[in-house]
């Protein structure tokens, strides 16, 4: 059984799981929507989430700092947000990723917004959004960049809540785990798309598939290899094939020093695409 008292599904449904229970979270936020807008619009300018990534001739790294997952199951449960953000940005992170779902990741918007008070560089909210309310809510908390998932959602609300998002001054990781999908993201108007080597179905991660999508994602688009990224050999390989940015959690937050995982995982060269 979960935390709330439901049955756990098989590990092959555990994204539709998810997606209900945000879907029951976003009826009780909804009611709130009035004062997330007005929150929103009192929020400090977003930071440029995707220009923190782009332009350079190296791969870049997006940290993020999560306690649990369904996969993995605890990684790091006494993790303290608040000095890990600044130790992953002093080890020479791009960007933070911020895992906000608490039922299944341990995680909470209090953490994003602690960690964002404490940093420069810009922060991601890493959820499973599937509601304008939830657009509003990462504004107001502070997060400059949402994650938006094509597999779950459809072709029209995936383009207008990352123009919502946008519109509030936020950058978008649409991401994408297979071909359709790439093709998907990529038609929905995304300047930044990850290709997440984990199957949200499975949680097994393979960072060929990375390998194999990278040439249908136009050179135009900001492009994020996300999941299953452990060495610099890593980091290289996927920089040969035109990746921008690495987005790394695990492999950071099983060692001791994480700020010096990004460390070793910084500088690799990235070819064009």
């Amino acid at each position: 059984m979960g935390r709330s008292g439901r049955r756990m599904r098989p590990p092959g449904d555990i994204l539709q799981q998810i997606v209900d229970t945000k879907r029951g979270e976003v009826e009780a936020l909804r009611r709130g929507l009035p004062e997330l807008r007005d929150h929103a619009e009192d929020a400090p300018p977003a930071r440029d989430f995707v220009g923190s990534l782009a332009g350079g001739d190296e791969v870049s790294v997006i940290a993020e700092i999560k306690r649990r997952s369904p996969g993995a199951g605890p990684i790091r449960t006494d993790l303290d947000p608040l000095l890990l953000g600044p130790t992953y940005e002093s080890g020479g992170a791009a960007a933070l990723s911020v895992l906000t779902d608490e039922e299944y990741f341990g995680g909470s918007l209090g953490d994003l917004a602690g960690v964002r008070g404490l940093v420069t560089i810009p922060v991601l909210r890493k959820d499973f959004v599937v509601d304008e309310s939830q657009v509003y809510e990462a504004r107001a908390a502070g997060a400059d960049a949402i994650l938006l998932i094509v597999r779950i959602l459809d072709n029209e609300r995936l383009r207008a809540l990352r123009m919502l998002a946008e519109e509030l001054g936020m950058s978008v990781l649409v991401e994408a785990h297979d071909g359709a999908e790439v093709d998907r993201g990529v038609a929905s108007g995304a300047s930044l798309l990850g290709i997440n080597n984990r199957n949200l179905r499975t949680f097994e991660a393979r960072i060929d598939v990375t390998m194999s999508l990278a040439a249908r994602v136009p050179p135009s688009v900001i492009l994020v290899s996300e999941s299953g990224i452990h060495t610099a050999a890593d980091v290289r390989s996927v920089g040969e094939m035109g990746v921008d940015a690495v987005l790394v959690g695990e492999s950071l937050l099983r060692q001791e020093n994480p700020g010096a995982g990004v460390t070793a995982l910084a500088g690799q060269g990235r070819a064009s695409r």
